[in-house]
Order: structure tokens, then C-alpha cells, then sequence
């Protein structure tokens, strides 16, 4: 495994070239590792840098991703174990800031995720879920399903802009079974409005 790499820096649009001891590596970087070289001025352009590295091995390729610290390769490597996530998802993923991440998680902010190209509602569900253990929660998820009126009436709250998060621990905490589609919506409207 190629861990980590100290060479001489070429940007090539959204990849990098480092040249170790004569030998070019491509890098595909992260927002933060291709500012390194963009922050470099012409002459300082011979200097080398440092990059924390990820080889992944495919059939018909083998691919390197570099990270400017320890702690977005973590990341890298946490998104990397949730089913259906690959590296080009994961560097996108990786490239909103560690910190946004970890915050994300721990409030579970599906929203977030779901920013990014390539990820829907479910990935991002399922990523919140799976990287809760490694980088903690603020407060634990609720991961029960919800019954099929819960589900409408969080559908609708959702669909009239309320926040994904709010609306799920509100509606979870209603009693909205023995109620009316429309009673439970104008209940859940009036919970949300004294928060």
C-alpha cells in the first residue's frame, strides 16, 4: 500500500502529477491538498509537498488519492466502507471539510449529503447511519421505521420546506394513528411552530 508520498507537484485540471524520485505519480486530490499547490506562487512550484495516499485496486485499474492530513483520509476510508459509496463519491464527499462532516453525522443531516453530486436520500441515510459509531452522534437516531401515516405526514412537512430533522422528531413523537392524514399534518405544523 502507498501510504503517503513526497514529491514535486503538476496540476492537471482536477488531478495531480507528483514526481518521486523521477517517477510520476497521478493523484486524484482533494479540494484541500490541490489548494497545497495553489498556494504555492511560479517559483515556489519546484517545491515538493507531502500527501497522505489511498491505492484503489480495481480490475482494470489501479487508482491513487491523495489528502492533505491524516484526518481526511480517515474520512475517506470511513466513506469508503458504506455500501454503494466508491472513491470518486467519497473524495467528492471528503472535499466538504472534515469538520462540516463530522457535524453532519453527529446532527444527522441528511440534507448535507445529499448536496453532493451522486448521493440521494437513501446513500446519504445510510452513510449518517454507518459513520454514527466512528464519529458519534449528538444524540441517538431513531432507527425504527416509520408506519405509513408517519411516513405521509413526514413526506408532506417535508415537501412545505420544513428541515428533514425537525420534521422526523416530531412526527416520530405524535400519536398520529388514531388521526386523519390532514389532523396529523396540522398537528405536527403546530409542534413545529413552538420550537
Amino acid at each position: 500500500m502507498i501510504a503517503k508520498l513526497t514529491g514535486i507537484p503538476e496540476l492537471f485540471g482536477d488531478h495531480i502529477i507528483l514526481t518521486v524520485s523521477g517517477v510520476g505519480y497521478e493523484v486524484h486530490a482533494t479540494a484541500d491538498a490541490l489548494a497545497l499547490i495553489n498556494s504555492q506562487s511560479s517559483a515556489e512550484r519546484t517545491n515538493e509537498i507531502t500527501l497522505y495516499t489511498f491505492l484503489w485496486v480495481r480490475e482494470d485499474a489501479l487508482e491513487l488519492y491523495g489528502f492533505a492530513s491524516p484526518e481526511e483520509i480517515k474520512i475517506f476510508k470511513y466513506l469508503l466502507q458504506v455500501s454503494g459509496v466508491g472513491p470518486k463519491t467519497a473524495l467528492a464527499i471528503t472535499n466538504q471539510g472534515v469538520k462540516p462532516i463530522v457535524e453532519a453525522v453527529q446532527s444527522g443531516n441528511v440534507s448535507f449529503f445529499k448536496s453532493v453530486p451522486r448521493v440521494g436520500k437513501r446513500s446519504a441515510q445510510k452513510i449518517i447511519i454507518e459513520l454514527t459509531p466512528k464519529l458519534g452522534a449528538l444524540e441517538e437516531l431513531d432507527l425504527t421505521p416509520l408506519s405509513d401515516i408517519h411516513r405521509d405526514v413526514f413526506e408532506a412537512l417535508v415537501s412545505l420546506g420544513y428541515d428533514e430533522q425537525a420534521v422526523s422528531k416530531v412526527v416520530r413523537s405524535l400519536d398520529v394513528e388514531t388521526l386523519e392524514l390532514k389532523s396529523a399534518i396540522q398537528r405536527a405544523i403546530k409542534e413545529l411552530s413552538t420550537q
